[in-house]
């Protein structure tokens, strides 16, 4: 069997007498989260080229995947991103300035507004949602697709059991 760097630390975490269960716990936070590293650092290279923040790129790429006009409203933003609404709107001022989304008034709701993407923020999406996918494949490169396949699927096991949980 081959070792990654997360090995290393299982002997001390059961010389200090963890239970083997939460070890395995240790052992999925820790793969997951250098994972999400690598992901997330190939990515922001690609998106620094753009000007853009990983936030940013985020909040671009949910409004480019929703149907023309490209368009959702902040609290929508905030839950499908897993943002704070300050957070949301933040990154929507920085959007806003830089030409990339409008905001447009909701005629159905008057308490609230559609942020919806400009022509020049629906070229810039277009561009980092490609970079990024091509900074997901260097990452990935060499895994096959059966394992991508396989871990993807045996995260989401995991997380229609944990993910509905209030964490404190």
């Amino acid at each position: 069997m081959k070792h990654d760097e997360v090995d290393a630390m299982v002997p001390r975490w059961q010389a200090s007498g963890l239970p083997s269960s939460l070890i395995a716990s240790l052992e999925l936070s820790k793969r997951t989260a250098r994972l999400n590293a690598l992901f997330e650092a190939a990515v922001k290279a690609e998106l620094t080229d753009l000007g853009l923040t990983y936030a940013e790129f985020d909040v671009l790429a949910a409004l480019a995947r929703t149907p023309e006009p490209h368009r959702m409203k902040p609290s929508e933003l905030s839950k499908a991103l897993f943002l704070t609404s300050g957070g949301t709107s933040n990154v929507l001022q920085r959007l806003t300035a830089a030409g990339y989304v409008e905001r447009a008034a909701n005629p159905g709701d008057a308490r609230s507004r559609w942020v919806q993407l400009t022509a020049e923020g629906l070229r810039i999406a277009t561009t980092a949602l490609n970079v990024a996918g091509k900074a997901h494949d260097e990452v990935m490169a060499g895994v096959p697709e059966a394992t991508i396949r396989q871990a993807a699927d045996a995260l989401r096991d995991l997380l229609l059991v944990v993910g509905r949980r209030r964490v404190r």
